[in-house]
């Protein structure tokens, strides 16, 4: 496994990063979870990405008991705040209440607890922003993760889906409030190229790194989807057809499948190739991928330490062509689908 520093912290963070979205607690049962989480430390993935949101609260819950038992000063443990982490399912009466979003100070400091708590931990090596909150001045939370990192309950604070001068102000207030904002988790593929413009400069020029989620563009980048043909049964494109909808269309499927002889020569899977893809990005300091099995989890962490070679990269642009979006203001806002 490669490891790579997070921003210009001492942090060092394993490049694949292992995380639960939709999988753990809603999509496998927990069996097949702590599975894959086996097959992460087996792979040599020692970081860890979930949030509170993740099904229910129960992502975070999952996690925490796969993970018991292990070594908690070799593992980097992320989670996220902004959206309502109320239990759901048919045995859970509780609704959200006016305070139960967002990156104020009230919320903050409850989710960071409860955060705790699931995960069975005294701490979170890295505390998100899952969004940009534009109800709360950035002060009180800049404030309130201060205060949370000063309490001892998360080392690092970083952001996810936040644009290029949303990122620059609060770089500048965590200066000012000696609080290291190390990181910002954007969605990034060969199909998504949002932050390439405006995000990746501006956090090479204040030491941020990206931790990329969807590097696989939800499963599309492995071919699995061929163009005029309905989704896999017991796929994501199947069962939450609305999550890839963007990457769905027969233009794009068919751009995909040419892609398919590239990562041939290369000596990789589609899947493989997706991931090395994005960790050529300088500022990419780790990759998340999900799993249903173990073997997906292996197979992903092969990509670690693989360097593309120039003709290749030119290559997979020139199949792509003009099917990659790269519109900086596509930045998830918090009325997209949770990531």
């Amino acid at each position: 496994m490669e490891f790579r520093h997070l921003g210009r912290s001492g942090l060092q963070v394993s490049a694949i990063s292992y995380g639960n979205w939709i999988t753990h607690g809603s999509q496998v049962e927990e069996d097949a979870a702590v599975a894959c989480v086996r097959a992460a430390l087996e792979a040599g993935i020692t970081t860890f990405d979930t949030a509170d949101v993740y099904a229910g609260t129960r992502a975070e819950a999952v996690l925490g008991r796969a993970l018991k038992g292990q070594r908690r000063e070799g593992l980097e443990i992320f989670t996220k705040v902004y959206w309502p982490a109320v239990p759901t399912g048919p045995d859970d009466t509780a609704t959200p209440g006016r305070n139960d979003r967002g990156l104020s100070r009230k919320h903050i400091m409850a989710s960071i607890d409860g955060s705790l708590r699931r995960l069975q931990t005294d701490y979170v090596d890295l505390y998100q922003a899952h969004r940009y909150d534009y109800g709360t001045p950035l002060e009180e939370t800049m404030e309130a993760f201060a205060d949370v990192v000063r309490a001892g309950k998360a080392h690092y604070i970083g952001v996810s889906e936040w644009r290029a001068e949303e990122i620059r102000a609060a770089h500048k207030l965590a200066r000012e409030l000696h609080i290291p904002l190390v990181s910002n988790q954007p969605q990034y593929s060969m199909l998504w190229r949002v932050i390439e413009a405006e995000v990746v400069p501006t956090s090479e020029e204040l030491g941020v790194s990206q931790i990329v989620w969807s590097p696989i563009a939800q499963g599309v980048l492995t071919g699995k989807y061929l163009p005029g043909q309905p989704a896999p049964a017991g796929s994501r494109g199947n069962d939450e057809p609305e999550v890839i909808a963007r990457f769905m269309s027969d233009p794009v499927l068919t751009a995909v499948q040419q892609l398919k002889p590239l990562a041939a020569d290369a000596g990789l899977t589609m899947a493989q190739l997706a991931v090395a893809w994005v960790l050529q990005n300088p500022n990419v300091a780790s990759a998340i991928v999900g799993a249903t099995r173990p073997e997906q989890v292996h197979d992903n962490a092969k990509a670690a330490g693989v360097k593309l070679e120039e003709s290749l990269l030119k290559q997979i642009d020139e199949v792509l062509g003009g099917l990659v979006e790269r519109d900086p203001a596509r930045t998830q806002s918090p009325r997209d689908i949770r990531s």
